[in-house]
């Protein structure tokens, strides 16, 4: 299983929403790096879900429940949309600030690659942040 990392700004599309609606359709991608991670994603895999802009800090956790697809938001066959589901919610919210100031997670995509919307995690970075947020 690989793990990843999901943005959404919640007034567009929040962890809430998500939980209401059971599951989603992550589409609208259009930059190659994160197009290539969506293709990457494997059916059980798991993402955290990022609230960006506002709130700022990882809520949840969304699990791959169908492999990429073609995006049904363009004809364009360059695009590819994953659907996800609900897995958890986090015990406690972990914030940018808290993984910027743990030198454990300096080179976490989210650190260095901030706009990037769909980014790869390592085991580890998923370990430590799973630890930050006291969830089991």
């Amino acid at each position: 299983m690989a793990y990843w990392l999901i943005k959404s700004e919640p007034f567009k599309y929040s962890w809430d929403q998500l939980v209401k609606d059971k599951k989603t359709f992550w589409d609208g991608v259009r930059n190659y790096a994160a197009r290539n991670n969506l293709r990457a994603m494997k059916k059980g895999d798991l993402a955290f879900f990022y609230h960006s802009n506002e709130g700022v800090e990882i809520v949840g956790i969304a699990k791959v429940v169908k492999e990429a697809y073609q995006d049904p938001t363009t004809p364009e066959e360059t695009w590819s949309a994953v659907d996800f589901a609900p897995h958890k919610k986090l015990k406690k919210p972990v914030t940018l600030a808290q993984i910027k100031a743990d030198e454990r997670l300096a080179n976490m995509a989210l650190v260095r690659l901030g706009r990037l919307s769909v980014q790869p995690v390592t085991d580890e970075e998923w370990d430590i942040v799973m630890e930050m947020s006291e969830t089991k």
